[in-house]
């Protein structure tokens, strides 16, 4: 892994936990900023979570990405970073090592060849920076001594003016997520806001789901909503039938939305009055329900739906009262169901929550009030929309902590 790999002795101006999208920019920006820099990881192969991302092709940011595309406990707390740090930016770097990419929807942006021109990229920038690596790297113990943060590795000690915990969240663990970033944040007297899976499929028990379980596969564009008043969310999205429950990006990005218990509620018919035009298409029509269905739905959800309904799809529109129809028509609109859970993070694409941000500064993503101790990313409770949003608040969060702690090698001091 370059000149750069294996642990030196003496002492880092910083060392970064985790080499994921965060912590691999902001070990490249501290460590071309001017600071002696070590990155530690426990897992041999970097930054995974890039790899399988976006199928393969890496959806590494999003042209919207805006506070409103976030969700925390303390909403404001992003601002400063994304408006520091901006999409133009990180293409400003793909432009710079010549990777192509493209716009696939709503402004979500792909690399057109691999995931891997990402990672070789951030390589490269930490190379740039002079940055010490250590993969295969479990930590046993972090303490204080004196200013400084003492890391007892698997690969040796490690000392270090300031610490960057870049872990990730709880999120897909075959791929070694683990709970060590919330750990260290309580170990210093930070506070978490409660985790949980989040951009992950919702699951459904009972005879109820029954007649769609056969339509797993099928996918229809949906309007898509939950909650009330601040804690609502709506979304215009493709859903995706499964075998337990449902999924697609309607899904995805409702979750994030989601409290156990209660409804969501979704527009399958395209926002138009779905028993005003079964009523207009029942005057001189002789077709049959589902058939009739069929034109605007999947032909098995069309029929899946007749039989949940407990409406004979097999009959002619014109023998099946106006009654039946507006009821038929009204759920179709407002479609209301109670997930029984999700898959969890098993399968989840981002973990909600994390380290509590109204103990971090929003200019440099330190503690408060421990000096030298910093949380970017995923750990941290910011948590993006599906779509390129999360890569988007690593790379800026990685930047301002990255920027913050440059200066402060630059002015001799070990902290921000």
């Amino acid at each position: 892994m370059s000149g750069s790999a294996g642990l030196q002795a003496g002492r880092y101006d910083v060392a970064v936990l985790g080499a994921g999208a965060a912590g691999m920019m902001c070990a490249a920006v501290a460590g071309q900023g001017g600071a002696r820099v070590v990155l530690i990881d426990h897992a041999k192969r970097l930054a995974e979570k890039i790899r399988i991302s976006g199928g393969g092709r890496c959806n590494f940011t999003n042209l919207q990405a805006g506070p409103a595309n976030y969700l925390s406990a303390n909403p404001h707390f992003c601002r400063s970073a994304l408006a520091r740090y901006t999409p133009q930016h990180f293409l400003d770097l793909m432009r710079r090592y010549r990777i192509d990419w493209h716009e696939k929807h709503r402004g979500q942006l792909f690399c057109n060849n691999s995931a891997e021109d990402v990672i070789a990229m951030l390589r490269a920038e930490c190379d740039a920076g002079h940055v010490r690596w250590q993969t295969g790297c479990s930590i046993a113990e972090i303490r204080r001594e004196g200013d400084d943060y003492l890391l007892l590795t698997s690969q040796g000690t490690v000392r270090a003016g300031a610490l960057v915990v870049a872990t990730g969240g709880l999120s897909i663990p075959k791929i070694g997520a683990t709970d060590l970033g919330y750990r260290i944040a309580r170990q210093f007297g930070l506070k978490i806001v409660e985790t949980r899976p989040a951009l992950v499929p919702l699951t459904f028990d009972g005879q109820a789901w029954q007649p769609f379980v056969p339509l797993a596969g099928v996918s229809l564009e949906v309007d898509i909503s939950t909650g009330t008043g601040k804690t609502a969310g709506a979304f215009r999205e493709d859903l995706l039938w499964t075998h337990r429950g449902l999924s697609g990006p309607a899904v995805l990005q409702i979750s994030s939305f989601w409290r156990p218990d209660a409804p969501i509620k979704i527009d399958l018919f395209d926002g138009e009055d779905a028993a005003d035009w079964l009523l207009e298409q029942k005057a001189g029509s002789r077709k049959h329900l589902a058939n009739l269905l069929a034109q605007r739905l999947p032909a098995r959800l069309a029929d899946a739906w007749c039989m949940a309904a407990g409406v004979d799809g097999s009959l002619p529109l014109h023998d099946i009262a106006d009654k039946a129809l507006r009821r038929l028509g009204a759920a179709l609109n407002d479609w209301r169901l109670v997930p029984s859970g999700t898959e969890g993070y098993r399968k989840a694409e981002v973990t909600l929550g994390g380290v509590d941000t109204r103990g971090l500064s929003s200019a440099t993503m330190m503690a408060r009030e421990v000096q030298g101790l910093y949380f970017i990313g995923e750990v941290v409770d910011v948590t993006g929309w599906l779509g390129g949003y999360n890569f988007q608040w690593a790379w800026a969060s990685a930047v301002a902590a990255g920027q913050a702690l440059a200066e402060a090698a630059r002015n001799g001091r070990a902290v921000a």
